[in-house]
């Protein structure tokens, strides 16, 4: 599957959406609520970048913290879309998806946000809460026609364990 596009419909038909957890944040204050990232947390930030480079994004998504903005925001500046916040809580999913029919989206949220709302998506619930030490997960939906695909992406940062060898 190719996370550029789905090429085998119209792509007016078709939605991606792409569903990434805020990179590493500081972990010296364990009573910091809204921590910033950390210096991992910034290069992982860049990272995503790369891997979106050559994505088309129409929208950016994400929850209102100072880790997911942070994370989203070498992707924005290099797309030139602006950051929407969201409240997961709050969103109507089938109103989601008939607003941004067509359009490729990134959502970025937290360890338990991101695999619910894929399970939202995707209507099953294939994905659970991400493990604390995980910040590498890219989620990828595409429903075109109302068939919905999806997969489950490893981007570790250079030098980290793959999956395959924790």
């Amino acid at each position: 599957m190719s996370l550029i596009s789905c090429d085998r419909f119209d792509n007016d038909k078709c939605t991606s959406v792409y569903l990434i957890r805020h990179a590493e944040k500081v972990r010296t204050n364990i009573n910091e609520e809204d921590p910033l990232l950390n210096k991992r947390g910034l290069l992982r930030a860049e990272k995503w970048s790369e891997i979106f480079r050559k994505i088309e994004i129409d929208k950016i998504l994400s929850t209102d913290t100072k880790r997911t903005i942070s994370t989203v925001i070498p992707t924005s500046e290099e797309k030139k879309v602006k950051i929407e916040l969201y409240r997961p809580k709050e969103i109507t999913y089938e109103s989601f998806l008939e607003e941004n029919k067509g359009k490729k989206v990134l959502i970025v949220g937290h360890s338990n946000t991101i695999p619910e709302t894929t399970n939202i998506l995707i209507k099953n619930k294939s994905y659970s809460q991400i493990e604390d030490n995980n910040n590498s997960n890219l989620y990828f939906v595409n429903i075109c026609d109302g068939i919905i695909s999806h997969e489950l992406l490893f981007y570790p940062m250079e030098g980290q364990m793959t999956k395959d060898s924790i």
